[in-house]
């Protein structure tokens, strides 16, 4: 079981998800509805804390996300099917290509012990968010590229 605590889900859950659907918004090449952008974010990030209370595993919880994440997409945001699972998949590969670099910046720069972190929430938050500013950071500067290029529509 994935358990998370209130506070990851406030502190980190939340930015995640905001980044999550910048990160949508901006590989379907589509401008952001602010609305639709904030309801799907909060859907998700408590979709996503749901999922996580309940007694499965791992890979699981992965794929409940992942179908979560397609179904807001095309439900709140009206995103074509297609588009949505491209989408999806496109974004938490780039995450979890973040999140490797995180991990191994933290074992092999920081010598810092994993499952020591991983233990304390707080603990993890903080070493997480590097993973998730660089992540914020790629998706902004490609939105900001797609709109001087003006190849942003409307849905």
């Amino acid at each position: 079981m994935l358990k998370v605590s209130f506070a990851e889900f406030i502190l980190r859950g939340i930015p995640e998800t905001l980044v999550f659907f910048l990160a949508a918004y901006t590989f379907s090449k589509n401008i952001i509805q602010l609305k639709r952008y904030l309801l799907s974010s909060i859907s998700y990030a408590s979709l996503v804390y749901i999922i996580r209370t309940l007694p499965i595993q791992n890979g699981t919880v992965f794929i409940l996300n992942l179908i979560g994440f397609i179904f807001i997409l095309v439900g709140i945001n009206k995103f074509d099917i297609i588009k949505s699972i491209k989408v999806s998949i496109c974004v938490l590969l780039i995450e979890f290509l973040c999140e490797g670099i995180n991990i191994l910046v933290i074992q092999l720069v920081l010598k810092e012990d994993i499952n020591k972190i991983f233990k304390s929430p707080m603990l993890k938050i903080l070493y997480s968010m590097p993973a998730l500013l660089l992540l914020g950071v790629v998706i902004i500067l490609y939105y900001i590229k797609l709109k001087k290029r003006k190849e942003l529509k409307h849905i």
